[in-house]
């Protein structure tokens, strides 16, 4: 059976753990070349070297020139660029009162700036391939928490960035969407679930349903089911899809 991404090349940025390297991994299955970019070279390269086909470049998003030293990474190794994921970027919760400056420019520094930038030096490849982005974003850019207001405003501006890209897109021929991960069982997550088991004295997979009931779903998300829909929205069957929002939540958001 013919992989539904075979001949393509993709950049995926924050790859060395969790969401990111789970969408490497699904993109590589598809039959993808894929160049993992994040900050951990160790772990980059050892990713990378059980993929097939696969590199890694290991860059801080967050520096100005590192987007588009990734990107011309990419183009060097695989010659072309088709798709681009940006999953990199993890902001600091805590009371809006004492976050300090320095939290806001760290979280929007990667999460944001990384991911325009990306876009930006990705762009002319992208046209050039009738290619696709998909930004994570995430779904507290749409559910407003006291004690998130960093990770919300920047999930919201790249809510928004995808949407403006995609209108770009239409003219340009490149396909422009974002998902929304809820709760994903990621190492950050997995934290806070052991926290929470010390300090009840319960198991980890209780805690988790403690935690999930919290937010008023069934389960936590895998990083796998968040690479299936980015698999998606990148491969042929998703070809009119522009400038959609995926919420993939479990239900925890209920807004319309």
């Amino acid at each position: 059976m013919k992989q539904s991404l075979e001949g393509r090349a993709a950049l995926v940025s924050g790859a060395s753990r969790g969401i990111g390297l789970a969408i490497a991994r699904r993109l590589a299955a598809e039959g993808a070349r894929v160049m993992l970019v994040a900050r951990s070279a160790a772990a980059l390269e050892a990713e990378a070297a059980a993929l097939p086909g696969a590199a890694a470049f290991a860059a801080d998003l967050a520096q100005p020139d590192a987007a588009g030293q990734a990107v011309a990474a990419a183009v060097a190794a695989f010659g072309r660029l088709d798709i681009l994921v940006h999953s990199a970027g993890a902001t600091q919760r805590g009371d809006f009162l004492t976050l300090p400056d320095e939290a806001w420019m760290d979280g929007y520094a990667l999460k944001l700036f990384g991911g325009m930038r990306l876009c930006r030096a990705a762009w002319p490849h992208l046209v050039a391939a009738s290619g696709a982005a998909v930004l994570i974003a995430g779904i507290g850019g749409r559910l407003a928490s006291a004690d998130f207001t960093i990770g919300g405003s920047v999930n919201a501006a790249l809510i928004n960035l995808t949407k403006a890209l995609a209108d770009r897109g239409v003219q340009d021929g490149v396909r422009v969407n974002a998902i929304n991960p809820g709760s994903i069982r990621t190492d950050r997550l997995t934290g806070r679930i052991a926290t929470l088991a010390r300090a009840r004295g319960i198991d980890p997979e209780a805690a988790a349903g403690v935690l999930a009931a919290e937010s008023g779903v069934a389960r936590f998300g895998q990083p796998e089911e968040i690479a299936a829909a980015v698999a998606f929205l990148v491969g042929p069957e998703a070809s009119y899809v522009q400038g959609s929002i995926l919420d993939v939540d479990g239900g925890w958001l209920r807004a319309v």
